[in-house]
């Protein structure tokens, strides 16, 4: 028996129900997957793929890393092009899936520099695609440019931004006597740089520009532009305001009082606060690094003259940088020597800006949910199928960021009677959670889906009601219950508005 899927709509909490039923075989023929320039590892959940990567791609749209075996984080083709699979003018691809590695490294390889990262939870590796594979949905890709010996060029709609780095991002420029006007001039230029690459739309990137001085000032908030062009006109007119760089103050006041949906900030989209700081700050900053996880907002350091050791007596505390920022790694730290010849640090942090799946202190796809799986324990099901079951919803739980301030997860076991396996804050470890779904002992019995959707509304959901999180019903059955189920789908969807 093979799983498939029975779509349901979602208003806030979504139910995806899950009938075991039989696959047909002609739809389990190796039909290549044409994917697009920026579609990840992690985007093919499949142990072994055919993919048709298009051409046209510009290498400066990828983030890759590592070298022969990728994070799957990487895109595809741009891991593809990088091992010499394939060139820029595309073609097909095997993509193979793989463990996560402590360490992925960076090496220059056909026009593209991969990037290092320290540890990644999957991995995948490339080979180049069955040469016959160049047909999708049944109608034939050419991935050749045309006869015109032009390259096609992408139209995009810029007012709508760059889809694929949706974020809400505040900068925090440094504008005290540490920093200077010149060199606070040249910061603002580097800013505006980064601002154009993001891609700033109404379906992208929005952002604003908080000044850390004497006293924290926001300048502009993300609902005041939406277009790359405003943004760099609205960063050209700031101010330079001096006093001292109070910046663990900026950074609590950013945390509290710029992200709200009065002032623009999406739900369910990454917060980042990228701080800059030229020397040191003059205040702590350690309240400021746990007031900002504790509303759910990455911080980058990007740090700009170093003090020098003569200077170090001034410095409050040496370790700023590991107090401030989201969590101790080196992705979330940047420095730059100066202010001078910026261009090619641009490129680097705006992809750390739209790697989202690393944020994890913010609250995204992958960290901000409470899951409860609903899972058949009734005799129709069968103990095989029912082992199929927890393996799917393990499956799913291994694509999360689960920890005490990420996702959550909970599942409940039901037949005519209804059984909490575990609740939502009775473990933040993901291995944990695998082993306890494991070890789910079979109930068997009748099917009451219904009543069994209300129980978990009451009794799982119910206590996490103010959570930040999103919240999804995964229901995973066999087929039809004794009792109603529309109508407790319908009033748990009515709950979540």
């Amino acid at each position: 028996m093979a799983a498939a899927w029975i779509p349901a709509l979602c208003f806030g909490v979504c139910l995806l129900l899950l009938l075991l039923l039989p696959v047909s075989a002609s739809s389990q023929g190796a039909v290549p997957i044409a994917i697009t320039c920026l579609t990840r590892g992690l985007d093919i959940r499949k142990e072994k793929a055919d993919v048709l990567c298009p051409g046209g791609c510009s290498l400066e749209e990828f983030s890759v890393f590592g070298n022969v075996v990728y994070a799957s984080v990487s895109s595809i083709c741009g891991a593809a092009i990088h091992r010499g699979v394939i060139s820029t003018s595309g073609g097909p691809v095997r993509i193979y899936s793989l463990p996560g590695r402590e360490n992925y490294s960076s090496v220059e390889a056909n026009g593209i520099q991969s990037q290092m990262l320290s540890r990644w939870s999957a991995s995948f590796t490339v080979t180049e695609g069955k040469s016959a594979a160049q047909e999708v949905t049944g109608q034939a890709v050419s991935t050749a440019r045309p006869s015109t010996g032009k390259r096609q060029k992408k139209t995009p709609d810029k007012k709508a931004g760059n889809k694929d780095c949706k974020a809400d991002i505040a900068f925090m420029i440094d504008g005290s006597f540490n920093i200077g006007q010149r060199r606070f001039n040249l910061q603002k230029n580097f800013i505006g740089k980064v601002a154009l690459m993001l891609g700033i739309g109404t379906e992208g990137p929005h952002v604003g520009v908080v000044q850390a001085s004497e006293h924290p000032k926001i300048e502009f908030y993300l609902k005041n532009f939406t277009s790359a062009k405003d943004v760099l006109l609205a960063i050209k007119e700031v101010g330079f305001r001096g006093g001292n760089s109070n910046t663990g103050k900026a950074l609590k006041y950013t945390a509290e009082k710029f992200f709200t949906p009065e002032t623009g900030m999406r739900k369910g989209l990454p917060k980042v606060v990228v701080v800059f700081i030229d020397g040191w700050p003059s205040d702590e900053v350690e309240e400021a690094g746990i007031v900002a996880r504790e509303f759910g907002v990455n911080v980058f350091v990007v740090s700009v003259n170093k003090p020098i050791p003569e200077e170090l007596g001034m410095v409050k505390d040496v370790a700023f940088i590991d107090k401030m920022v989201c969590r101790n790694t080196d992705f979330f730290t940047y420095h730059m020597p100066n202010w001078f010849s910026t261009t090619k640090y641009v490129k680097p942090l705006v992809q750390k800006l739209c790697t989202h799946e690393q944020m994890l202190c913010s609250k995204t796809c992958y960290n901000s949910v409470n899951i409860a799986f609903l899972i058949d324990g009734s005799s129709s099901v069968g103990e095989s199928n029912f082992q199929l079951e927890l393996q799917f919803a393990a499956n799913i739980v291994k694509m999360f960021e689960v920890s005490d301030i990420g996702a959550k997860i909970a599942a409940v076991q039901f037949t005519y009677d209804q059984r909490i396996e575990f609740n939502f804050n009775d473990y933040n470890v993901k291995e944990n959670i695998l082993e306890v779904i494991s070890n789910i002992r079979y109930m068997s019995g009748g099917t009451a889906t219904g009543e069994a959707i209300a129980f978990t509304m009451r009794s799982v959901f119910g206590p996490v009601r103010d959570s930040p999180n999103k919240n999804f019903l995964v229901v995973v059955t066999d087929g039809q219950s004794y009792d109603d189920v529309l109508g407790p789908a319908a009033a748990a969807q009515d709950a979540a508005k």
